[in-house]
C-alpha cells in the first residue's frame, strides 16, 4: 500500500514546532488513563477481590491494546492519522467512567479496562507514527533522527507515571477513592480530544485502498534486526515495569502500615520517572549501526530481575525501591531503543504496522503478574525463585542481542531487498 504526505504551506518556525503538542497531549492523557488502575491493585485486593482476579484485570486491557495496535496502524495509513486518533481519548474517557462507577462489578471493571486498552493501542500505533511525521518537513523543521520516537516514548511514559502517582494519592487520602482519579482522567481526555483535532494531517486518505487483509501484512517484521534486536527488548518492557509496580507493591503491602495504596503509587512513579528521565539521554546511548541502546537496556533488566529476586525475599522498603529504579531504567532505554530501531528498518508504509507489532509483543508482559500469582498460589513456586529464572531468561535475550550487535553483510542485503519490495 502506498501512503503520501499532505501538501501544506510552510508554517512559521514557532508554529511548526508546536504542531505535535496536541498529539503528544492525547497520548499523555490516554496513557494516564491506562495506568491509573495499576496502583489501585492493592486497594481492590484489600476490598476482597482475589489476587489472581485483580492481576487478570491488569492484563485485560491487553485484550484491547493488541487488536487496536494491529488494526489501527493500517487503518490510519488508509484514512489518515487524525481520523483514527481523535476518537481514542473519548474511548479512554468511556473506559474511565466504567472503572469509576463499576468498582463492585468485575465484568464492568473488565469492560473498562478493555476500552482503556483500545484507546492506548490506537495512541501507540497511530500517535507514534504521527509524531514521527510531524518531526520532519513540511510539518516542522528538520530534526535529528529519532526525535519522533523520543517524543512518543516520553509522552507515554510521562502519562503512565503521572496517572499512577495521582491515582494512588487520591485513592489513599482523597474523597471518593474508587472514582475520583478516573473522573479527573475523563476531563483530561475531553480536553485532549479538542487539542489533537488541531494537529495537521500527514496522510492523504486513499481513493482505492485495496484489501485491509493485505494492509495487515508487515513484511518488515521478518527483518533480522527487528527479530533479533527490537523484539528481545520488547519482551521485557512491560515485564520489567509490571514486576516493579504491580508485583512488588503487592508483596510489600502487609509490611506497609497506614498507606499501602500510596506506597504502590510511589513505586510506580519511581519506576516510570526513572524510565522517563533516562529517555532524555537515550540519544547519547543509542548509536546507529549498533545495538548499544538495546544492550544497555537488557543489562539493566537482567540486573533488575536479580534485584527483584533479592527484594521479594527480603521484603524491605529499600530493596523494593532499588528494584523500581533499575527496572525503570531498563524499561525507559528499551522503549526508545526499540522505537528508533523500527524507524531505521521500516518503510513509510510499514512504520505504523511495525510499531504495532513491537508494542503488541511488549504488552504481553502485563500477563506476567497474573502468571506469577497463579504459579505462587496453585503450584507453590516462590517469588525469589521465579525472578531468578526471569533473570536467566533476560540474560539469554541479552546474549541474542549481543550476537546481532552490528548488522551482518547478509542483513544489509536483506534490507536492500526489503526496500525494493513493491508498495502494498
Amino acid at each position: 500500500m502506498t501512503t503520501s504526505t499532505t501538501s501544506v504551506r510552510s508554517a512559521p518556525a514557532g508554529v511548526a514546532s508546536k504542531r505535535w503538542w496536541g498529539v503528544a497531549a492525547a497520548m499523555f492523557a490516554i496513557a494516564w488513563g491506562g495506568n491509573e488502575f495499576t496502583p489501585l491493585l492493592v486497594m481492590y485486593k484489600n476490598h476482597g477481590l482475589p489476587a489472581t482476579t485483580v492481576d487478570l484485570l491488569l492484563f485485560y486491557y491487553v485484550l484491547g491494546i493488541v487488536p487496536a495496535l494491529l488494526i489501527g496502524g493500517p487503518l490510519s495509513d488508509r484514512y489518515g492519522r487524525r481520523t483514527l486518533l481523535r476518537p481514542a481519548p473519548l474511548i479512554s474517557a468511556t473506559g474511565s467512567l466504567l472503572l469509576a462507577f463499576g468498582s463492585a462489578s468485575v465484568p464492568v471493571l473488565s469492560a473498562g479496562r478493555v476500552l482503556c486498552g483500545v484507546a492506548l493501542g490506537l495512541a501507540m500505533a497511530v500517535g507514534s507514527s504521527w509524531l514521527k511525521e510531524l518531526a520532519q518537513p513540511p510539518f516542522g523543521p528538520a530534526l535529528p533522527g529519532g526525535t519522533g520516537a523520543r517524543r512518543s516514548a516520553m509522552s507515554l511514559t510521562g502519562g503512565f507515571a503521572v496517572g499512577a502517582g495521582s491515582a494512588g494519592v487520591l485513592a489513599q487520602w482523597a474523597p471518593w477513592p474508587n472514582s475520583l482519579a478516573y473522573l479527573i482522567n475523563v476531563t483530561l481526555c475531553l480536553a485532549a480530544t479538542a487539542w489533537v483535532a488541531r494537529a495537521p494531517e500527514t496522510i492523504l486518505p486513499q481513493a482505492n485502498p485495496g484489501r485491509l487483509r493485505d494492509d495487515l501484512k508487515v513484511p518488515a517484521a521478518a527483518h533480522r534486526r527487528f527479530r533479533c534486536v527490537a523484539l528481545p527488548v520488547a519482551l521485557w518492557l512491560f515485564t520489567s515495569a509490571g514486576t516493579a509496580y504491580a508485583v512488588m507493591p503487592t508483596l510489600m503491602a502487609p509490611h506497609i502500615h497506614g498507606a499501602p495504596i500510596a506506597f504502590s503509587a510511589l513505586v510506580g512513579v519511581i519506576t516510570l520517572s526513572c524510565g522517563f528521565a533516562i529517555q532524555s539521554v537515550a540519544r547519547r546511548i543509542d548509536k546507529p549501526g549498533t545495538a548499544r541502546a538495546a544492550v544497555v537496556s537488557l543489562v539493566f533488566v537482567t540486573c533488575g530481575m536479580v534485584t527483584a529476586a533479592w527484594a521479594s525475599g527480603a521484603l524491605t522498603l529499600w530493596a523494593t525501591l532499588a528494584t523500581a529504579v533499575i527496572l525503570g531504567a531498563g524499561y525507559g532505554i528499551g522503549l526508545v531503543a526499540g522505537l528508533q530501531e523500527i524507524e531505521r528498518i521500516a518503510r513509510p508504509d510499514d512504520l505504523a504496522g511495525l510499531t504495532a507489532v513491537f508494542y503488541s509483543v511488549s504488552y504481553l508482559g502485563f500477563g506476567v503478574p497474573a502468571l506469577l500469582s497463579f504459579l505462587h498460589q496453585h503450584v507453590g513456586f516462590g517469588y525469589p525463585a521465579m525472578f531468578t529464572v526471569a533473570a536467566l531468561i533476560a540474560a539469554g535475550s541479552l546474549t541474542l542481542v549481543l550476537r546481532n550487535y552490528r548488522p551482518r553483510k547478509s542483513v544489509a542485503a536483506d534490507e536492500s531487498a526489503l526496500l525494493r519490495l513493491p508498495p502494498r
